[in-house]
């Protein structure tokens, strides 16, 4: 994971979206699905990109894989912004 992965996955308002329902708790990719007006696939291309920068992670419960916010790395990412704004 880099800063640049994250930054570059969160530069898409869907997954933007995607991180924002996941705030509230880990969902299956069908509760996914049907939040958006688009494929599964698409939703699953958009969730990939999430996963492979670190943002999400994925567990598979029986035939159901449940998706859910990686706040080490939105904690890393937010750490690294306040301290942009830190005096020297």
């Amino acid at each position: 994971m880099s800063f640049q992965d994250s930054f570059k996955a969160l530069s898409d308002p869907t997954r933007r979206q995607i991180i924002e329902l996941l705030r509230n708790g880990k969902l299956t990719a069908g509760e996914i699905v049907d939040k958006f007006h688009m494929t599964g696939a698409s939703i699953s291309h958009h969730l990939s990109i999430l996963k492979n920068a670190g943002l999400v992670t994925d567990d598979k419960q029986g035939k159901y894989i449940y998706y859910e916010l990686n706040l080490s790395v939105v904690e890393e990412i937010l750490s690294w912004l306040a301290s942009l704004k830190e005096e020297k």
